[in-house]
């Protein structure tokens, strides 16, 4: 799907036209620039890759100071490949916000925040077993037997347990697109997506 990397500005809310709160996402879409065009012929698939935030050259490898070169545009600090433009692109057009529509939908796709390691009550809503009486003080948000000792005399592949929670991977889909304000680039998305301020996201048609 055709879309833009943005990085998130923060939450705030506006009001619409019948008086209601809306509690919305602020991302600053693009402008990405068009870094290198894949074809069937030469990469075997079709995509767009896209380029955003510019760097210096002396923070770039000498491999992909070539890269940019090739595309005759400058240093970018993040990349990223979309599929299905409507029009044709090539190497050194700029994409900005307007490719959005107001009142569209679209997906949104971050790094969520790291919580750390955490017990199987946080991390996956464990309600705990035992009592908090009766003698035991220790086993409250236990996650309690993880298999027979006979039979399967192992614990199987998947079980939920405490372990590392946040900092991956999210994409959370079909968020309305309230506002758009093209001339900060920046667009008004309904709703709460993930990751920190100031983090990187992709935002998909």
């Amino acid at each position: 799907m055709p879309g833009l990397l943005g990085k998130k500005i923060g939450m705030t809310s506006v009001f619409s036209a019948d008086g209601k709160n809306i509690p919305c996402t602020v991302i600053e879409a693009g402008p990405c620039v068009v870094t290198q065009v894949k074809t069937l012929e030469n990469d075997s698939y079709e995509a767009v890759q896209l380029g955003f935030v510019e760097k210096k050259d002396k923070h770039t490898s000498k491999p992909m100071q070539g890269h940019f070169k090739k595309a005759e545009v400058t240093p970018q600090r993040y990349l990223a490949e979309f599929k299905d433009f409507e029009t044709e692109q090539k190497s050194g057009d700029v994409i900005n916000v307007e490719l959005f529509a107001e009142n569209t939908f679209v997906d949104v796709i971050g790094t969520s925040k790291g919580k750390g390691f955490q017990g199987v009550v946080k991390r996956h809503g464990f309600a705990g077993v035992g009592e908090s009486t009766h003698g035991q003080h220790n086993r409250l948000r236990a996650p309690g037997s993880l298999g027979g000792s006979s039979y399967p005399a192992k614990v199987f592949k998947g079980m939920r347990m405490a372990g590392q929670m946040g900092n991956e991977r999210v994409t959370v889909q079909n968020l309305k697109v309230i506002k758009i304000i093209p001339e900060h680039n920046l667009l008004m998305i309904k709703g709460s997506i993930p990751g920190a301020k100031g983090s990187i996201v992709l935002i998909e048609k």
